[in-house]
């Protein structure tokens, strides 16, 4: 799937399809070990939901998945990038390296996991949420991982 989060062992559209439908395999496709790519990206759309990576360029210094092993040669232009989506008025982070891009880019306090800041970017007020990875490698149990995204979106039961 040639979009975010498309690995299988990665928990994210099983958080969300927990929140919104109630049913962690809402996004699965069935019988197959993927997430169905035009599901996700509709359900984005109509949920207002926008993704992007905090760097345009990275080098991957082990070969593996995890955040530790990145290194940023090239952070995403945030400013900029925001200047475009003037609706956004909510960042949310899933990882330690794109945590730690925003406190650079935005100098801020950096939230701790399932809390949030105040962020102002040119007089428009954002609020900056840490939530959990929703990678596997990450010792928390789906459920719990999506109750700290229930944050996010209160009014999903």
């Amino acid at each position: 799937m040639p979009f975010y989060y498309p690995n299988w062992n990665n928990d994210f559209w099983r958080v969300m399809g927990l929140l919104f439908f109630g049913d962690k395999d809402h996004f699965a496709l069935p019988g197959q070990k993927r997430f169905d790519q035009g599901l996700v990206e509709a359900f984005c759309r109509q949920e207002g939901i926008a993704l992007y990576d905090t760097a345009c360029e990275i080098k991957r210094l082990k070969d593996n998945a995890s955040d530790k092993f990145l290194e940023v040669v090239a952070p995403t232009d945030l400013p900029e990038l925001l200047a475009r989506i003037p609706a956004c008025r909510t960042l949310v982070t899933t990882g330690q390296k794109a945590t730690d891009v925003i406190v650079e880019t935005f100098n801020c306090t950096e939230p701790p996991v399932g809390g949030q800041v105040a962020l102002s970017l040119g007089g428009r007020s954002l609020t900056f949420w840490r939530m959990p990875s929703t990678s596997r490698a990450y010792p928390l149990a789906l459920e719990k991982k999506a109750s700290f995204y229930q944050k996010l979106w209160p009014q999903q039961p």
